[in-house]
């Protein structure tokens, strides 16, 4: 057993987070012990923080974009070596037998994925914590090869929000030509356009922010439609093959829809509140859909760190020490950040 582990944690839905010292297991004969480097801050953090979804456990350390070293691994670890440059993602294990995970969908996994934080250590007991520590065990599994091309320090943060974004714009087949519209332009919107630029698609932001116009075309847009501008959403009514719906909160589904093509579908990949109605005239007189999903298993997401390491792609990140951590977390939900915060976890020494 590792102990007095550095971390930052939480001890109630009222408390910031706090140096807190926490154990990690062992190094197993599968595992990887990782010391962490840099680490994205995630929105799901603040949730999990505040309890905003009723299922926070106490201590509770965040964190599950994690880019570090390989400082040691089990003796039937073959795939990563000492000092490798490696990631963990939103998950570190499955049941490996379902459906779900025969099909290399863990998020899926029927008997319920082990999260990276906040999930049922199902090996040490308790819960398990995250990234905003020093080093954490993990897997062999679950370890993602992190391309040497890539700013690392950027990297962090496509193991959520890269993922996020990817999967359902593989899913959907994007194709060169068609036209896709992203809603919202934070930290899942902003990397959503770089993919959906770098496959080809005529990309259009949707915000209600016109303060967002200039780096949604610097970002690769192609036009900007204010989506309280009635007109213009008028205008672009019936036109969009795709809608990748990044808003993290609860919100009226039917203006989004007015916008698809018939046959099109709209994926909600931000929120995962009650959406209180859902206008199915919109639905059933457009052949329209409304889908959701989650994060990409271990082999897509390996797959999505190949392609942005080929297109060179990765987030806009400003870099923190774990000691700005509370004031980025305001600034977070009052959207003063471009795109993602990343923590530089050797300020976690200090």
């Amino acid at each position: 057993m590792y102990k007095n582990i550095k971390a930052y944690a939480a001890k109630s839905s009222n408390d910031n987070l706090g140096p807190y010292k926490i154990s990690r297991r062992d190094v197993g004969e599968n595992d990887v012990l990782i010391d962490i480097l840099f680490c994205g801050v995630c929105h799901t953090d603040i949730h999990y923080l505040r309890n905003d979804w009723g299922i926070s456990v106490y201590p509770l350390v965040p964190g599950h974009e994690i880019v570090g070293k390989v400082i040691k691994k089990g003796n039937k670890v073959k795939n990563v070596k000492i000092n490798d440059l490696v990631g963990v993602g939103v998950l570190v294990n499955s049941c490996q037998s379902c459906f779900s995970c025969k099909k290399d969908l863990e998020p899926y996994c029927e008997t319920g994925a082990t999260f990276t934080y906040n999930a049922p250590d199902k090996i040490l007991g308790g819960r398990t914590f995250g990234g905003y520590s020093e080093r954490i065990v993990v897997d062999k599994r679950f370890i993602l090869k992190v391309p040497e091309n890539l700013d690392i320090k950027s990297v962090a943060p496509l193991l959520c929000a890269g993922i996020t974004t990817y999967s359902p714009l593989k899913k959907w087949s994007i194709k060169k030509g068609q036209k896709i519209g992203v809603i919202g332009l934070g930290g899942l919107g902003h990397i959503g356009v770089k993919f959906a630029k770098s496959m080809g698609a005529n990309v259009l932001v949707i915000t209600s922010s016109k303060d967002k116009v200039d780096d949604a075309k610097k970002l690769g847009a192609s036009d900007v439609i204010i989506s309280t501008n009635k007109r213009l959403m008028e205008n672009h009514k019936n036109t969009f093959n795709f809608l990748l719906n990044t808003i993290p909160r609860a919100h009226d589904l039917s203006p989004f829809l007015d916008l698809l093509k018939i046959d099109s579908t709209m994926v909600i990949v931000g929120a995962i509140e009650k959406f209180e109605k859902v206008n199915m005239r919109s639905l059933i007189f457009g052949r329209k859909s409304v889908a959701g999903s989650l994060i990409g298993g271990i082999k897509e997401t390996q797959e999505m760190l190949d392609y942005c390491s080929k297109h060179n792609i990765v987030c806009d990140t400003e870099i923190i020490n774990i000691q700005e951590i509370n004031e980025a977390f305001k600034r977070m939900q009052g959207s003063d950040v471009k795109y993602r915060f990343v923590i530089d976890m050797k300020s976690i020494k200090k």
